[in-house]
């Protein structure tokens, strides 16, 4: 198999990357507590990794309402900033390129996670249904339990919403990162304004398609301020079919999933951002991404696209092949084999991810799958 093409030098803003192979955000909840702070084991981890073209965080909440799940790392207080350098320190002095990813999960969380106990907020007072939130039950250990009802955010608190992810991403600038994605996926809270299951709002941010993106223009317009448009990337999961129609985890199912998202695409086109990050549905038997959407996505931005979502080596190669995307992530088989970049290259077997210790816990694995030989030696 030849894997040259994913070596080519690749743009993405005003980056030029050694490789179209990328490390997508990745949840392992390993930050210290209390505080959800960045720490060592996680510089090692993301520096171990650093070989990949490009680099994002896992979720990171950008105010104490946007937690959803037990020991996620944030990026709000002094201690996190400070944490976090430690992750961009040593990344950089590997010559990686990170961002750092925004994360506001909205009505995806539980009283238990929220300052004072109180509601989760969301676009409008609508549970969320199909997923299960982590929270903490003692120290080191905790559960999943359903979402708690989220209440409606007022029009002026929306608005100071968009002033918290401007301060997150001066913050992310503060701990060194390169730049920043917005999370607008998987049912989180920038993914319910968009969607018109979870958005019935009767104000400037509800209603018509327009009204409905008007909260990630103005988030996105913000973090543009702090770091330039070069430097700025969103990720989607436009969801094409499925049975069930609020499938919060992969994403919300839109009755058109092409039109919103190519909206979604021109309006940030518009803004000139560096890229979109299309996350696919992921699941088993999971439908895969139309032509025609990856075709008209290709067409109306003229950034970076990122595929991810269970790709495969051949996969990325045949994306690729036809023009429709620039780099190509790897979730779990990243997370397993460090040197992932140089084992594709060489041709070389992978590691094969433990399930059992993807959220939570120590070094096990996370900083200790080996290394290929090869590298080692």
């Amino acid at each position: 198999m030849n894997v040259s093409s994913l070596f080519e030098e690749v743009q993405l803003g005003d980056l030029f990357l050694p490789n179209r192979i990328v490390l997508p955000p990745l949840t392992r909840c390993r930050s210290t507590q209390p505080g959800n702070v960045p720490n060592e084991l996680m510089a090692s981890y993301y520096k171990q990794r650093s070989t990949a073209g490009f680099m994002v965080t896992e979720g990171t909440q950008i105010e104490g309402r946007g937690q959803g799940y037990a020991w996620t790392p944030g990026i709000h207080s002094e201690e996190q900033i400070e944490g976090w350098k430690k992750v961009t320190n040593a990344v950089h002095e590997s010559g990686g390129v990170i961002f750092c990813q925004l994360w506001h999960v909205g009505r995806v969380s539980h009283c238990d996670l929220q300052p004072n106990g109180d509601a989760p907020v969301a676009p409008s007072a609508i549970q969320a249904k199909s997923v299960k939130v982590f929270i903490e039950t003692g120290p080191g250990e905790g559960a999943l339990v359903e979402p708690s009802m989220p209440r409606e955010l007022t029009t002026e608190e929306v608005k100071e919403l968009v002033n918290i992810y401007r301060q997150a991403a001066k913050n992310a600038k503060l701990a060194g990162f390169d730049g920043v994605e917005l999370h607008s996926a998987n049912g989180y809270l920038l993914n319910q304004f968009i969607s018109e299951h979870t958005n019935h709002r009767a104000d400037e941010y509800g209603g018509s398609l327009p009204n409905r993106l008007r909260f990630l223009r103005e988030v996105t317009e913000a973090v543009i301020e702090v770091f330039g448009r070069n430097r700025v990337g969103v990720r989607f999961a436009p969801l094409f079919a499925t049975t069930t129609e609020d499938r919060v985890y992969l994403g919300l199912v839109e009755s058109n999933p092409h039109e919103t998202y190519i909206r979604a695409a021109e309006m940030l086109n518009d803004l000139g951002i560096a890229y979109i990050s299309i996350a696919e549905a992921d699941w088993d038997n999971s439908p895969d991404l139309p032509e025609t959407f990856r075709r008209e996505l290709r067409k109306t931005f003229q950034g970076a696209i990122i595929y991810a979502g269970r790709y495969t080596v051949e996969k990325a190669l045949t994306v690729n092949s036809k023009g429709y995307g620039d780099l190509y992530a790897f979730g779990k088989p990243f997370i397993a084999n460090p040197d992932l970049p140089y084992r594709i290259q060489k041709g070389l077997s992978f590691n094969q991810v433990q399930n059992d210790t993807l959220y939570g816990g120590g070094e096990a694995g996370y900083i200790d799958y080996p290394f290929s030989t090869q590298l080692s030696t």
